[in-house]
């Protein structure tokens, strides 16, 4: 939102409905992030989020927050994104709303959900209810960027990163060994809240190899990701951090192999193009977002693919002077967090994949 611009009432309530759903980041999904504002005569009366999947929607806790209930039925609600019309583990909101009489709903964005899809809106309106759709609708699309690319685009939302140095390695050439440490431990905390901020995590057999990663969410408060490697030909040794710890792992293979209590084994077309088959098949068990930390060639892979989203690129002022070669990315958008001793590069991608969001 243009900050010059002078903001309307509407504006302003919906802003707030964003700042609400933004509380909802680790919880909310495979739902989305969900604010909601009540107002009467002015004033606000009632707030809600979406705390956690499978628990009440955000517009059940800003009603329920309101003290005197007789005020909703001269109300108007404020929703960043379209109330539900159907039964899933909790009630339809749309039937809510309707119940408790307020006379007026204010909507940011339509949810994509297949289930919903334009279905609260009519229902709504249906019950002689004044909607009105589409207040600071980019901006609401943005926040719920992973559950619309899902549902829109039929993939996870895809997220890259890595570290360079400032001669554009990502690491040293090495048969085994330490990694080169590029990132300071506070941007390494950084990646930790965006473990948790994904469904799953990706590497592939060259990292798993090089690093034995555990792929866990250590230094920041959230879900551990699903863990997924790409090992062909299951080079991976039994005793690696990934085949070991207690925590859920795919690998990806063409081999087959017997399933464990944590690990399962997907074994896919490696003569086929693989990312496909891998977004596939992570879309079909309801993985929403994927965190891609493997090496220089997964990276590039789904680069070239244009199978991303988003890129975050630490610039570090380390020097390697030879070794593995960074990904490239042109410069479609982007903007520098310089927050940190070396700035964060953070890149969009706009391509058609991801068009209004």
């Amino acid at each position: 939102m243009n900050k010059n611009k002078t903001i309307t009432e509407e504006e302003k309530y919906i802003s707030r409905c964003i700042q609400l759903a933004r509380q909802g980041m680790t919880g909310a999904p495979p739902n989305p992030m969900v604010g909601a504002v009540i107002v009467y005569n002015g004033k606000i009366i009632g707030e809600g989020f979406h705390r956690k999947c499978g628990e009440a929607h955000a517009e059940v806790n800003a009603i329920n927050s309101v003290r005197n209930q007789s005020q909703l039925k001269k109300s108007t609600i404020y929703v960043s994104l379209e109330p539900c019309s159907h039964y899933g583990k909790t009630p339809p909101c749309a039937d809510l709303i309707i119940e408790k009489g307020i006379p007026n709903v204010v909507i940011g964005c339509k949810d994509p959900f297949a289930k919903v899809a334009g279905r609260g809106i009519k229902k709504l309106r249906d019950a002689g209810i004044n909607v009105t759709v589409g207040i600071l609708e980019q901006e609401c699309c943005k926040l719920n960027k992973r559950f619309i690319t899902f549902h829109s685009c039929k993939r996870p939302y895809i997220v890259l990163k890595w570290a360079e140095s400032v001669d554009g390695f990502i690491d040293v050439k090495r048969s085994g060994g330490k990694p080169a440490i590029l990132s300071s431990p506070l941007t390494s905390m950084l990646v930790h809240k965006r473990r948790a901020e994904a469904d799953a995590i990706i590497v592939g057999t060259k990292t798993a190899l090089l690093d034995n990663p555990t792929l866990n969410v250590r230094h920041w408060y959230g879900n551990n990701p699903l863990r997924v490697v790409i090992d062909r030909t299951l080079k991976i040794p039994d005793h690696f951090h990934l085949l070991q710890n207690d925590l859920p792992t795919w690998v990806i293979t063409e081999k087959e192999h017997a399933d464990s209590s944590i690990t399962t084994y997907k074994k896919i077309d490696f003569t086929d193009e693989l990312l496909p088959q891998l977004l596939t098949e992570l879309h079909k068990n309801n993985i929403q977002s994927i965190l891609v930390e493997g090496g220089a060639t997964l990276l590039q892979s789904f680069i070239n693919k244009k199978l991303w989203d988003e890129a975050f690129v630490e610039k570090t002022t380390i020097s390697l002077n030879e070794g593995v070669k960074a990904p490239h990315i042109d410069a479609i958008v982007y903007s520098v967090d310089e927050h940190f001793s070396t700035p964060i590069w953070h890149y969009f991608n706009e391509n058609e994949t991801s068009e209004g969001i």
